[in-house]
């Protein structure tokens, strides 16, 4: 049967954007989580400096990125990994999580499904209807936990692999990794952790799958949040040694590159921790003025646990209405949960400078 590509997701917001133009000041992009802010400039000058453009760059990654990575691991996380045995570049994340299942599907062809969080990213059940896989949705509570035991026995038997985001994209929930991780060995199911919002948690420190053990785990990085490269698409996945090991030599052979002045880019990047601390600092303070524009818009919302997104609740009404409201009345356009599969939320992204978040508040005004 031949697969029906749904619509890219965002270009359903295209009626809603005109909307928001139609305000002085033009619209005020919250809908898709883009970074605004400068990256390290010692990583941007790398781009053109490197001299590392003329020959093929090595698909699993320079030992100074791996190295560089393998140092950041152990700084933020205090996981010991081996740069050669247990971690491997990818061509930012989404790239990663798309073609994931086809690859582990070559190394497990008996296994035809993909299991991820309901309320998600997108890509997770994409990435397992492009591979030909069954997308399995795994239930979540209302703290955003999953609910791993009312999966039904044949589908655990059947998974290729269980996706996990830490922290959530988009409720921005923390989930309890060490216990995802002995789930995912007791059923024999590899867990894949996207953790590429794990600096952005307020009130505690980050985690990584990684500190219960590197057996069945991958956890997977990105540079696009935490330094704002989001345009360079540069990132690295790291754990079991099989299955990095089987990934790495797929990747090889399919041509899967990270160019050679961005992993240079990428290796400077990783080594500096200062801009990171910085960027939080940003999107808490956006994070809360979203939060006070709401409440003055009559709408109840909660700061997250963790990522630059607010999960609200759309009331009484549907979440694209919700979306239709915020566009009319003060030129923000966001996202509708429908997008990551719920039908009465609407995600908030914290993507712009105060500067330009104003313009809400003055919109506000009577």
């Amino acid at each position: 049967m031949r697969f029906e590509l749904p619509p890219y997701p965002y270009d359903l917001l295209d009626p809603y954007r005109l909307k928001a133009t139609q305000h002085d000041g033009g619209v005020v992009d919250l809908s898709v989580g883009t970074p605004c802010d400068p990256p390290p400039q010692e990583a941007i000058r790398a781009l053109t400096e490197s001299e590392s453009e003329r020959g093929y760059p090595p698909s699993i990654g320079s030992q100074e990125f791996r190295k560089s990575c393998q140092q950041w691991v152990k700084r933020c996380f205090d996981v010991d990994l081996d740069f050669e045995r247990h971690i491997a570049s990818c061509i930012g994340t989404k790239e990663f999580v798309v073609s994931a299942p086809t690859y582990l599907r070559l190394r497990t062809p008996d296994k035809d499904t993909v299991l991820y969080p309901e309320i998600s990213y997108p890509s997770y059940a994409m990435g397992a209807h492009l591979s030909g896989c069954r997308a399995v949705p795994v239930k979540v509570d209302g703290e955003g936990q999953l609910i791993l035991e009312e999966l039904e026995p044949d589908d655990i038997e059947r998974s290729l692999m269980l996706w996990v985001n830490y922290p959530s994209n988009p409720t921005g929930a923390i989930a309890d990794l060490n216990a995802i991780a002995d789930w995912g060995r007791s059923h024999d199911v590899p867990i894949f952790s996207d953790e590429c919002y794990a600096e952005f948690v307020w009130g505690r420190e980050p985690s990584t799958v990684l500190t219960s053990g590197l057996s069945g785990v991958v956890a997977v990085h990105s540079l696009s949040k935490r330094s704002n490269l989001a345009g360079i698409r540069a990132g690295f996945y790291a754990g079991d040694e099989d299955l990095v090991h089987w990934l790495k030599e797929v990747r090889k052979h399919s041509g899967k590159m990270v160019p050679g002045p961005v992993q240079a880019a990428a290796s400077i990047a990783y080594s500096d921790d200062q801009h990171v601390e910085e960027q939080k600092l940003r999107y808490r303070n956006r994070l809360e003025f979203l939060q006070s524009c709401l409440k003055s818009l009559d709408i109840e919302s909660e700061l997250p646990q963790g990522s630059f997104y607010l999960w609200v609740h759309s009331g009484s009404i549907d979440a694209w209405d919700l979306v239709d409201r915020l566009a009319s009345e003060v030129g923000a356009l966001v996202a509708p949960g429908t997008f990551f599969g719920s039908s009465n939320h609407i995600r908030i992204a914290a993507v712009q400078p105060l500067e330009i978040l104003e313009l809400i508040s003055e919109r506000l005004s009577p």
